[in-house]
């Protein structure tokens, strides 16, 4: 690394290694994902020749404000700025992870997120020399073949290796769900608009005084509706709902009115964990906050809980449901056809996402399946990153027939 201790900061600014470190620091800093270009790293110059370096403290901070543009990024700053500057404690945790664990310690399993992508930015450039070393030696034709996006859409998550776990979860990141917008009860000034605004009309004729009054019109205002999604984490949806998290993830930073929750033998909510910005903290405060991951199901329980504690506040202004199970229940379907017709009753659509469906030849034999489906507008497999762009689709389009308990061919 060329970044040398921090003091004496005069001495470095003579001798002209200031810049030459500043650009090698955000350098790392935008490898590990934060969004720093050439101008930044300029404002960054010209600041510390204002603020000065005489205080350590004082050049933490003005570096912090130009680098940094949101509050997400402060942890990962801070662990960056200790490393590049050389804080001996912070570089042996971060060396840490570089090294084989050592049987016998506790708590030494977890790791933040962002100090792991901290570790594969400030090591990236050795990895990346050896890469492109094997790639030099190997040659193959791929004229006819297709390529690996392609091939990942269409792999199941379940049969997915590791690598491309994390190559299909930078491809969810970029998806998006286009709901259509729904007329709300809620009216706007619109010199096209078919109503006629008759309060309006009588205000200006008061204010104008003239014999003959235009009227003034009004249309309703479109906005899209509220997205709730049931996640079912259950053990035969493990692998599924992982990858569904990070899709949601996704959609609650892109959309506002966006609720999470998700149950196994409980009811959990997770809205406020997804809507951290940083994909590695959020997916570590969801785990941490459920507490049934990969157990049973009790589907019914469940929405009796959700129809009883969230409906009113979640299910208002037309809101669309996302349903993601696999309808097995661990209760048999009890009360799970009462329950869905009243969830069906409070919103506007209700979708269902089971990836049993990717079987050709799936029938709806389990109780929970059978009770769940006269209750659902459309009734869709999601098991690769293909279905997902296909709900896409689906939503975007709204032609959603109701199902009568039957698999449509």
């Amino acid at each position: 690394m060329s970044a040398s201790p921090l003091p004496p900061p005069r001495q470095r600014m003579a001798a002209g290694k200031l810049a030459e470190n500043i650009m090698h620091f955000a350098r790392v800093l935008r490898a590990a994902g934060l969004p720093i270009g050439p101008d930044r790293v300029i404002d960054a110059l010209r600041a510390l020749e204002t603020a000065g370096l005489e205080r350590r403290e004082d050049f933490y901070w003005t570096l912090a404000a130009v680098f940094l543009s949101k509050r997400e990024q402060q942890e990962l700053f801070d662990q960056a700025f200790h490393i590049f500057w050389r804080d001996p404690q912070m570089l042996e945790r971060i060396m840490s992870l570089l090294l084989p664990q050592i049987y016998g310690r506790t708590g030494q399993a977890e790791q933040d997120p962002a100090s792991r992508r901290l570790s594969e930015a400030l090591y990236a450039k050795r990895e990346q020399a050896e890469e492109e070393g094997q790639q030099q030696e190997i040659e193959i034709d791929a004229s006819l073949t297709f390529s690996q996006s392609e091939l990942l859409q269409h792999a199941d998550f379940e049969s997915m290796s590791g690598a491309e776990l994390a190559q299909a979860k930078k491809l969810i990141a970029r998806l998006r769900l286009p709901i259509p917008e729904a007329q709300t009860r809620r009216f706007r000034p619109d010199a096209r608009g078919a109503g006629i605004d008759l309060a309006a009309t009588l205000r200006a004729g008061l204010r104008g005084g003239a014999q003959i009054i235009a009227l003034k019109r009004r249309s309703r205002i479109k906005r899209h509706p509220p997205l709730v999604v049931l996640c079912d984490i259950s053990g035969s949806m493990s692998r599924y709902s992982r990858m569904f998290l990070h899709f949601l993830h996704a959609i609650t930073n892109d959309r506002d009115r966006v609720h999470t929750l998700v149950f196994g033998t409980r009811l959990t909510n997770i809205t406020r964990h997804l809507r951290n910005r940083d994909v590695d903290i959020a997916m570590n405060r969801v785990t941490a906050a459920i507490q049934d991951w990969a157990g049973g199901t009790r589907i019914g329980a469940c929405l009796e809980e959700f129809n009883r504690k969230w409906s009113r506040r979640l299910l208002g202004q037309n809101a669309v449901v996302l349903l993601i199970s696999d309808g097995l229940d661990r209760d048999v379907g009890a009360g799970l056809g009462t329950e869905m017709e009243r969830l069906h009753k409070s919103c506007r659509k209700l979708v269902w996402l089971n990836p049993l469906l990717r079987y050709e030849g799936f029938q709806p034999r389990p109780t929970g399946v059978r009770a769940m489906l006269p209750h659902v507008d459309a009734f869709l497999p999601v098991h690769n990153i293909e279905s997902l762009v296909d709900l896409a689709r689906e939503l975007e389009h709204g032609n959603w027939q109701r199902h009568s308990g039957r698999i449509a061919a």
